[in-house]
């Protein structure tokens, strides 16, 4: 037997409006300085300092990449060095089997590719991409986010947030607008 269906939209949590991103930076630091941890923030562009103001943490994907391209490089150069010495030794003018400053184009090249494949999937599942589906995408405002507005989202999944005090909160912050930000029950966001 499966649960009911909930009546009505589910609240995924409340979005704030800005026109300035300095002013987005220094309210979404008021947020988390207030005790709000699970909030996202949405410009046109990069904003200098804003990561550390929601509270992003140190992403892994640098760490991936470098592991990638350390496995990469001795991959390579050890299916190069199986190929030559093991496998199919083939001595030409009593030149060594091991010549591995040969080696070292193909090397570079298996270093390079696998940072990049591993690095772009890495990133890739990080971020939950593909994401053809986002909550935020319910408020008809937020169309502006690629344009001239900035955006600060609290999300129901915060322990801090309750519907009346964070709207409270977020319009203390001044913002040109505060919206609600509903999820579908056939799209569900987690």
């Amino acid at each position: 037997m499966s649960a009911p269906k909930s009546e009505g939209p589910l609240t995924f949590g409340l979005m704030a409006e800005f026109s300035d991103p300095d002013v987005l930076v220094t309210k979404a630091q008021q947020a988390y300085d207030a005790g709000y941890r699970k909030m996202d923030a949405y410009s046109p562009f990069p904003i200098h300092g804003l990561a550390e103001a929601i509270g992003m943490k140190r992403s892994w994907v640098p760490y991936i990449v470098l592991l990638a391209a350390i496995a990469g490089g001795i991959g390579g150069f050890l299916l190069q060095y199986w190929v030559s010495v093991i496998a199919y030794p083939i001595n030409i003018a009593g030149r060594p089997l091991n010549t591995w400053p040969a080696f070292m184009v193909v090397t570079f090249e298996t270093t390079i590719l696998s940072a990049g494949v591993i690095g772009f999937l890495s990133m890739m599942i990080l971020n939950n991409l593909p994401m053809p589906y986002h909550p935020v995408f319910n408020v008809p405002r937020f169309e502006q986010a690629s344009n001239d507005k900035f955006f600060l989202c609290i999300m129901e999944s915060d322990p801090k947030f309750d519907l009346t005090e964070t709207r409270t909160f977020l319009e203390g912050l001044d913002p040109d607008g505060v919206y609600e930000v509903e999820q579908d029950d056939d799209n569900v966001y987690k």
